[in-house]
């Protein structure tokens, strides 16, 4: 690495923590509707002016904003953050807010092996709650479709999505197979906002909204296909042992269970999204972290599983591990 190299990547938490404020002041939704100068602005948001001004300058260097005789306006980089956008990746910068205090204290975390600053999303409030689920819809609307494409759902005729959040893969599945329903899972505060949206996409009447935590409750039985969607990450192994124990249980004979979340190789640094996940769950988790296929294999075999294999590799959480309950 040439010199200078490293320096440049730590100081990319400057342009990060900018964007993150900007996004928490809602800045590009304001700005999409109509231009305004940096004083109009700070009397918008009753936020000091000088203090402003600088911000906004700098979301012009980031090519988030024009300036142009003093007007601060969204360019098309910037639109991506209103929350008006129908594309919009506003949640999801609004939920890496949310995970830059748990960042702050990952020295504590590799000296004790606890963070100090851990608080489960379930105690963040309800806003913080709907910004996550919101985000995991904004980072699975295409890799959703992706995966659908990719594996073969011809076979099966009801899909259990557990942790299913607002349905964007139930969605993805269903379209992909029209002889398909499903069931949804996921905590009460979740299920109203699945609704709305399954019924925004005309899917509400092929799909069972069931609320339950699946740490302590049974999941609903009768499926030929269970869908574990980046949840596997986010439990410690006994945990994962759990699940996949209530999933053999809920399944049909002959039903599958399909994981989709990084699998790491043996060494553990590859993918490399996938090492860099491994510390977001050490500082957010009890016990979560990112696993080897073998890691998954080992607790599948111990909860009844046969026919363990993986069916897709990929670098952006797009991995798919398949396996059996038996007949």
């Amino acid at each position: 690495m040439v010199e200078g190299e490293v320096l440049e990547e730590v100081r990319g938490f400057l342009k990060s923590r900018i964007i993150l404020t900007a996004a928490e002041l809602d800045l590009f939704t304001l700005l999409e509707l109509q231009g305004a100068s940096a004083e109009d602005l700070s009397k918008d948001l009753e936020c000091d002016k000088r203090a402003l001004t600088r911000l906004l300058d700098c979301l012009v260097v980031l090519r988030l904003l024009s300036k142009e005789d003093g007007t601060y306006s969204t360019t098309e980089r910037g639109e991506l953050l209103s929350s008006k956008h129908p594309r919009t990746e506003l949640p999801m910068v609004l939920h890496m807010s949310g995970l830059w205090q748990m960042w702050g204290g990952l020295t504590e975390t590799v000296r004790t092996g606890k963070n100090p600053e851990r608080k489960p999303i379930s105690e963040r409030g309800k806003d913080s709650l709907k910004a996550f689920i919101n985000a995991m819809h904004v980072v699975g609307r295409t890799l959703s479709r992706e995966i659908a494409d990719s594996y073969n759902l011809e076979p099966f005729r009801r899909l259990l999505d557990i942790g299913g959040a607002t349905g964007t893969y139930t969605m993805a599945f269903l379209e992909k197979n029209p002889n398909m329903t499903a069931v949804l899972f996921d905590l009460p505060d979740v299920i109203p906002m699945a609704n709305d949206r399954l019924e925004e996409e005309g899917l509400l009447d092929r799909v069972e909204l069931v609320a339950g935590d699946f740490y302590e409750a049974d999941l609903p039985a009768g499926c030929d296909l269970a869908l574990l969607s980046a949840i596997i990450h986010q439990n410690s192994p006994e945990q994962n042992i759990d699940l996949y124990r209530k999933i053999h249980q809920a399944l049909v004979p002959g039903g599958k269970v399909l994981i989709r979340d990084h699998v790491m190789d043996a060494d553990r640094t590859h993918p490399p999204q996938g090492a860099f996940f491994a510390i977001n769950m050490l500082v957010n988790t009890e016990g979560g972290d990112t696993y080897t296929f073998d890691d998954i294999k080992e607790a599948l075999e111990a909860a009844g599983f046969v026919e363990v294999k993986m069916v897709r590799k990929g670098e952006h959480m797009d991995c798919l591990v398949e396996a059996r309950r038996p007949d």
